[in-house]
């Protein structure tokens, strides 16, 4: 990726097992200015890179802010930014991508779960910045898991957000076929978080009749796939003619690689699309969470990092 060197100014307890860390230019040069939806990717380590919403206000040039959630099961994106990254260190980012952008609309509801609050935060940031009519409910195990709590309660927009608690009382949880009982044409829903929420919230959405085009999602890391049946196929190169067999242990990205066929790759989870590939020919077997239903119907795409096919042979625009 390129990269910018970026100084770590100030590492934030912000809730129980939650972070944040404030990241400045280290050099002479601005940070490149950043929409609301968008993330960066870091280098914790070498050859360990995650991606991290940006969660600050877009209006906030010198800095950005991005936050994590000590997952045990993570595989060590999120123990690294607790653990070894300090104030005072110097780190590699990527300028700011957003595959999650606001769109506009009349009303526009902002559904967080967990630490998936990140990029909705920073959407509140720039819908109360341009007075438009939002809202945002935040669900959380408990308040001790609930990050930025202080910030919202500080903020402009303190009394659009709506705090539900899974250890609270019964009246106080998400209703959320309530909430979005009736679609509205000038309506869009925003949700970020667990793969479980996000589902939930995308199947009671279209159950209700909600059009995909006003449902928007991002998710933080890829759900788990059976791969018992998973077997070997065959990619062929379109510019070289070469093919090169794809072992069922191996992912495309792997497999080329020991062939000196370079992807670029990131999260290696088919969340962040950097590794996205035109599909010449054959039929994917598409694993990715960054296309949408229309997109994965096309065929014409895919990611290589964690897709595997369903033909007996893929023919790459490599």
């Amino acid at each position: 990726m390129n990269t910018i060197e970026a100084k770590v100014t100030r590492k934030t307890r912000e809730a129980e097992d939650i972070v944040s860390v404030e990241l400045v230019s280290a050099g002479s040069h601005a940070l490149p200015a950043f929409s609301a939806g968008s993330h960066i990717d870091v280098e914790l380590a070498p050859g360990l890179v995650r991606q991290y919403s940006l969660c600050n206000a877009p209006t906030e040039e010198h800095r950005y802010l991005i936050a994590a959630l000590r997952d045990p099961d993570s595989r060590g994106g999120s123990v690294a930014l607790h653990d070894r990254v300090k104030e005072g260190d110097i780190i590699r980012i990527s300028e700011p991508r957003n595959h999650f952008p606001l769109v506009h609309a009349r009303r526009t509801l902002l559904l967080a779960g967990g630490i998936g609050v990140t990029p909705l935060l920073c959407m509140a940031e720039r819908l109360a910045h341009i007075n438009a009519d939002f809202e945002m409910h935040y669900c959380t195990r408990s308040p001790q898991r609930t990050a930025f709590r202080d910030r919202i309660a500080g903020s402009a927009f303190a009394g659009r957000v709506h705090f539900h608690f899974d250890d609270g009382a019964p009246e106080q949880k998400l209703d959320l076929a309530r909430l979005i009982a009736t679609p509205q044409a000038d309506t869009h829903i925003y949700v970020c978080g667990p793969v479980g929420f996000i589902d939930h919230v995308l199947g009671t959405a279209k159950s209700l009749a909600w059009p995909a085009g006003q449902l928007h999602m991002e998710y933080f890391g890829a759900a788990p796939q059976d791969t018992t049946g998973d077997g070997a196929f065959t990619v062929k190169i379109a510019s070289s003619g070469k093919e090169y067999t794809i072992p069922a242990d191996q992912s495309v990205v792997q497999a080329l690689e020991t062939h000196g066929v370079s992807i670029p790759v990131s999260c290696e989870q088919g969340v962040c699309g950097t590794c996205i590939t035109r599909l010449l020919d054959g039929t994917p077997d598409h694993r990715d969470l960054y296309f949408t239903d229309e997109e994965h119907a096309a065929n014409d795409q895919f990611t290589p990092c964690c897709s595997r096919a369903k033909s007996k042979v893929l023919v790459l625009d490599l």
